[in-house]
């Protein structure tokens, strides 16, 4: 089982304070642009019983048959310029990553762009768990087919976070892994989750207390690697967003890739 040391998320805390008071920015994640040589990107319809759902694809350009992936559960913004970014990051090491479009049945708008969370809220709140488990489990469908011997993972920020690691529970049976970003853990009954979970949370987040977090993580039994942030608050992983802290994000984004490979690419 992996832990995630106090003393080591105490050093990752310190390094971003570091970096952002000096203005350093060296470990800022570079931008990976949709013709990126190394990646093809794409948009797919999931049928579903109701509908057809868009889903943005991103796959390594030589995936094969064993490459693993990623459904990626969008935040409160949808399918935005971040969570498409996201998709292109996995598919860049060396994941196949499709982020369903949960939105599509609500017509709500294009999350690119938008700073007023308000707009979403009423989409967000449609959103029902069954149903949703169900999206998500077409979306690893997906990925089943066009890759039958990879293992699949599921991940998500804030919203996503939370949803992604309902998963664990829910779909335990489809998905080998699960990463979260700032989800909730309140509703979680961690003592039911088996899969393997890393984390990533920020000690300011206002919306997630740390000691809930922490108590979460106390109870787990399944291997994890959770940690907490000291200097960060909620979304800093989001680039598009103010509340981004370039180094914890990399940071986090290191571990993530560093334990999904473990758990998914073996």
């Amino acid at each position: 089982m992996i832990k995630r040391s106090r003393f080591v998320g105490l050093a990752a805390g310190a390094a971003v304070g570091a970096a952002t008071m000096n203005g350093v920015n060296a470990q800022q994640l570079p931008p990976i642009p949709e013709d990126d040589p190394a990646i093809d990107v794409a948009h797919v319809q999931l049928r579903r019983p109701d509908t057809l759902m868009p889903a943005y694809v991103a796959q390594p350009r030589n995936a094969r048959p064993n490459t693993p992936g990623i459904v990626i559960v969008m935040h409160i913004w949808g399918v935005d310029a971040n969570i498409r970014e996201v998709a292109r990051r996995f598919a860049k090491a060396g994941f196949a990553a499709i982020a369903p479009d949960l939105y599509s049945r609500f017509g709500a708008p294009s999350g690119d762009g938008e700073t007023d969370i308000g707009k979403f809220r009423p989409f967000a709140e449609k959103l029902q768990n069954a149903q949703v488990d169900s999206d998500l489990r077409a979306a690893a469908l997906w990925l089943k087919t066009a890759h039958p011997q990879g293992k699949a993972g599921v991940m998500g920020f804030c919203m996503g976070g939370a949803i992604a690691l309902r998963q664990a529970i829910d779909n335990d049976d489809v998905f080998a892994a699960d990463a979260v970003f700032y989800g909730k853990v309140a509703s979680i009954d961690a003592s039911r989750i088996r899969m393997p979970i890393v984390g990533s949370y920020g000690e300011k987040d206002t919306s997630i207390p740390a000691d809930t977090v922490r108590a979460f993580r106390k109870l787990l039994r399944a291997p994890n690697d959770i940690a907490i942030y000291p200097t960060s608050g909620h979304a800093f992983f989001d680039d598009t967003r103010a509340s981004y802290v370039p180094v914890a994000a990399e940071d986090a984004w290191r571990r993530t890739i560093a334990f999904l490979t473990k758990y998914l690419k073996s």
